[in-house]
C-alpha cells in the first residue's frame, strides 16, 4: 500500500465510530438508546405506575401481560402496537407490564428508542442479536409525518428483512393513530397518487405488521373518578368523598378533559395540598 493511500485509510479509521461498548446487562432491567455515538445507558429507577393502578384497560392490560410473560419465557409473542385517546395510560401500560413480568421472576430487559432514531435501529438490532438476555425494544409516542421516511427504517424492527427480527427482541410503539400516518396524508396519497391504492397500502400496511393492535378510549366520569379513588387508596391520602368528587369534576371541566393522565395530575396536585409525598 503506498503512502497516500496509508494515509487515507488511517484517516477513515480516525472517523470511524468506536465499537459499541457491551453494558453490564446485570446491572439494570432498563436502558436507553442514544446515537452519536452509540451507546445504551442503563436507567437505574424507571419513572412508573403500578400495574392494579391503571384503571380501565382491563382487556389491553390482560392482552399486553400474556404477550409479553411469553415473551419473556422464550416463547412466540407478537409486536404490539398500542394506539388511541391521549392520555390514557399507553406508555403507562407499557412499563407497568415490563414490571409485573420482573416481579414474576422472569428475566427482561426494556431498551427505549425515540422515534428520531429509528434510521439507527439496524445497528441497534444486530447489537442486541447477539446478547444472551430477551429485549422489550419500546418507542412511546410514535408516528409519522407526511415528509417523514422513519417509517421505512421501523420495517427492519417489525420484518427484520432476509435476516429476521432477532428472536429474543420484542417491539412495543404507542400511538394516538391507528394507522401511524395523520388521515390527511392518506387522503392526499388516494387523490394525488398514479396509482393511489398502491400509495396508501404501502404506508397503512406498516401498522399491519405489528400483530397485537390495543385500542385506548375516552375514560368515563365513573372511571376517571376510581382512578382517583385508586391513587388515593395507594398513597394514604384521606378525603371526605363529596369533597373529593366536587374537586376532581372541577378539575376536569378546566381542563376540558378528563383521562388517566389528568386523574394523575389532580391526584399530584390533591397530594401535594395534603402534604403527602408521592
Amino acid at each position: 500500500m503506498t503512502k497516500p493511500l496509508k494515509r487515507i485509510a488511517a484517516a477513515l479509521e480516525r472517523l470511524a465510530p468506536a465499537p459499541l461498548e457491551a453494558p453490564d446487562f446485570a446491572g439494570a432491567d432498563a436502558y436507553l438508546w442514544h446515537v452519536e455515538p452509540d451507546r445504551l445507558a442503563p436507567v437505574p429507577k424507571v419513572s412508573r405506575v403500578d400495574l392494579s393502578l391503571l384503571i380501565g384497560v382491563d382487556r389491553a392490560r390482560d392482552t399486553l401481560l400474556a404477550n409479553t410473560l411469553q415473551f419473556a419465557r422464550g416463547l412466540p409473542a407478537n409486536n404490539a402496537l398500542l394506539w388511541g385517546a391521549r392520555g390514557m395510560g399507553k406508555s403507562s401500560l407499557v412499563k407497568a407490564v415490563h414490571a409485573e413480568v420482573l416481579a414474576q421472576g422472569e428475566a427482561l430487559k426494556i431498551v427505549e428508542l425515540q422515534r428520531e432514531d429509528l434510521p439507527s435501529v439496524g445497528r441497534l438490532l444486530g447489537y442486541l442479536r447477539d446478547s444472551s438476555e430477551r429485549f422489550l425494544l419500546f418507542c412511546d409516542d410514535l408516528s409519522f409525518s407526511h415528509d417523514d421516511q422513519h417509517y421505512k427504517s421501523l420495517k427492519a424492527v417489525l420484518d427484520g428483512g432476509i435476516e429476521g427480527r432477532p428472536e429474543n427482541v420484542v417491539f412495543y410503539a404507542t400511538s394516538n393513530r391507528r394507522h401511524l400516518m395523520p388521515r390527511d396524508m392518506i387522503e392526499n396519497e388516494r387523490s394525488s397518487a398514479i396509482n393511489p391504492g398502491e400509495a396508501v397500502e404501502e404506508k397503512v400496511s406498516l401498522s399491519d405488521r405489528f400483530g397485537l393492535w390495543l385500542g385506548f378510549h375516552p375514560c368515563t366520569q365513573d372511571e376517571y373518578l376510581e382512578m382517583i379513588r385508586g391513587y388515593c387508596a395507594a398513597y394514604d391520602v384521606v378525603v371526605p368523598e363529596d369533597v373529593l368528587v366536587a374537586e376532581a369534576i372541577e378539575w376536569q371541566a378546566t381542563r376540558g378533559s378528563r383521562s388517566g393522565r389528568v386523574a394523575w395530575q389532580f391526584f399530584t396536585d390533591l397530594a401535594g395540598r395534603h402534604g403527602v409525598a408521592l
